[in-house]
């Protein structure tokens, strides 16, 4: 307050009564533009300070959304690569850890490859006889079983060759009886001469004539039995079948086109009323897709490193993506001919499939370890799944819990190597026996980035 008095006054004793009267009223109106001015700057002051409350307040509402996470604050540097993660989060983005290991891990070859059918596991359905299809019964994509009905075609054909066969036995069946009466015949002449000449020798050989005769009918009528009876089996009936025509003698001129293999319908090339006959090649394609084949294009250089048994894996979408799989399987031919053009051999993986995640049809990668007969196995090293291994501030990083903090995670940059089956070599940042977390990381980079956006401001 010294900055706005009046300056120092003579002595008061010396000054006249109206003059101390004036000095006095200045001296009031000097303090009371003192304290105006005190307040006045007391008020702006109070207003600057409530205003950053505010700011602050709008801040920390931003930053409290409930999204299951939970990240560190500029104010704290020492947590500004951790990830919180509330316990519910973990289980949904299914943040899983396990302990670092040591592998041996051998060189492996990568070439394309795509994804076909096991031509030695397919069925091309046809029909053996002519006739006009009556039922389908099955759909592209439906599961089959050995045996299960596909189709089935009304033919005059069969039906011909039914009654053929029906006719076929009656011829046997009235042959027979005539072959044992000739027989009876027969042999009472021959008794009658024997005995006492009553009959003569040419009636005797002209009875046994008839009963070979009969013999030979017989035997012509059970061979066109038999005639019939392939011609059905050739026609498609089984023996069960044939039976059933031979016990009811009614004709059925419809034939059911069933699966020969398990598998599915991948393509069906016929329908409802449409005329068929043996000369079409297929109405039907079934195929096994629980074993697949993968066929690698393998360039010539790298042929003889590749022996029929080596493991190799398929890859199938981009590495870190949701649909991205990878499937095992072993190397089960290899081409002799190198392509002229490419220079390139075709390499045969057969691929067990579980589940419909891997199509034929789909482009893939194939990753084929390397056998090296002569050379001793490599030495084991640290390794972690492709999955754990996230780019995080353009190196490569993995993610370990942070002791005594439950769902907290910590980022550790690590030098690693190129990756094998599945696996990346960890030269540093990660000893064995540390605990590392091995699913999910792409969530807890996602969270990292985001704090750190969230706090840059």
């Amino acid at each position: 307050m010294k900055n706005i008095n009046t300056p120092p006054f003579p002595n008061p004793d010396r000054i006249s009564a109206p003059r101390v009267d004036l000095l006095k009223r200045n001296g009031a109106t000097a303090l009371i533009l003192a304290l105006t001015l005190l307040a006045s700057c007391d008020g702006q002051n109070k207003d600057a300070h409530s205003a950053v409350p505010r700011v602050d307040a709008a801040e920390k509402a931003s930053h409290s959304e409930n999204d299951g996470h939970a990240h560190g604050t500029s104010n704290q540097p020492e947590h500004a690569d951790e990830v919180t993660l509330t316990s519910d989060a973990v289980a949904r983005y299914g943040i899983k850890t396990q302990a670092a290991q040591l592998w041996v891990l051998r060189p492996t070859i990568t070439a394309p490859a795509r994804v076909g059918f096991n031509t030695e596991a397919m069925a091309h359905v046809g029909s053996p006889l002519r006739g006009r299809i009556a039922e389908v019964k099955v759909r592209v994509g439906d599961p089959v079983k050995v045996g299960q009905e596909l189709a089935v075609i009304e033919s005059p054909e069969l039906g011909e060759a039914q009654a053929d066969y029906l006719q076929r036995r009656v011829a046997v069946d009235t042959a027979g009886p005539a072959v044992d009466l000739s027989k009876v015949a027969w042999e009472r002449a021959q008794g009658l001469l024997e005995k006492s000449q009553g009959i003569s020798l040419t009636e005797v050989q002209r009875r046994e004539a008839e009963h070979k005769v009969s013999i030979a009918a017989l035997k012509a009528a059970e061979s066109a039995r038999t005639a019939a009876a392939n011609r059905l089996h050739l026609l498609g009936m089984n023996h069960e079948a044939i039976e059933a025509l031979a016990s009811t003698g009614e004709v059925v001129p419809r034939y059911a086109i069933r699966a020969a293999i398990d598998g599915i319908v991948v393509q069906r090339e016929v329908t409802l009323g449409e005329l068929v006959g043996p000369d079409r090649e297929y109405l039907m394609v079934l195929a096994d897709a629980t074993k697949l084949w993968v066929l690698a294009d393998v360039p010539e250089a790298k042929l003889l490193r590749i022996h029929p048994g080596a493991k190799a894996w398929i890859g199938v979408g981009a590495l870190g993506e949701s649909g991205s799989k990878r499937f095992e399987g072993s190397v089960a031919f290899i081409s002799p001919f190198v392509d002229p053009t490419t220079r390139t051999a075709q390499v045969r993986i057969e691929v067990p499939v579980a589940e419909l995640g891997l199509r034929p049809g789909m482009f893939a990668q194939a990753e084929i370890v390397e056998m090296d007969r002569g050379e001793p196995s490599p030495a084991p090293v640290l390794a972690v799944p492709e999955d754990a291994i996230q780019t995080v501030e353009g190196g490569p990083a993995l993610f370990v819990p942070v002791q005594g903090e439950a769902n907290t995670y910590a980022k550790r940059a690590v030098t690693i190597g190129r990756a094998v089956g599945g696996l990346v070599p960890v030269f540093s940042g990660l000893v064995e026996g540390e605990v590392f977390v091995s699913e999910g990381t792409f969530i807890l980079k996602a969270d990292l980035g985001k704090g750190a956006a969230a706090h840059d401001h």
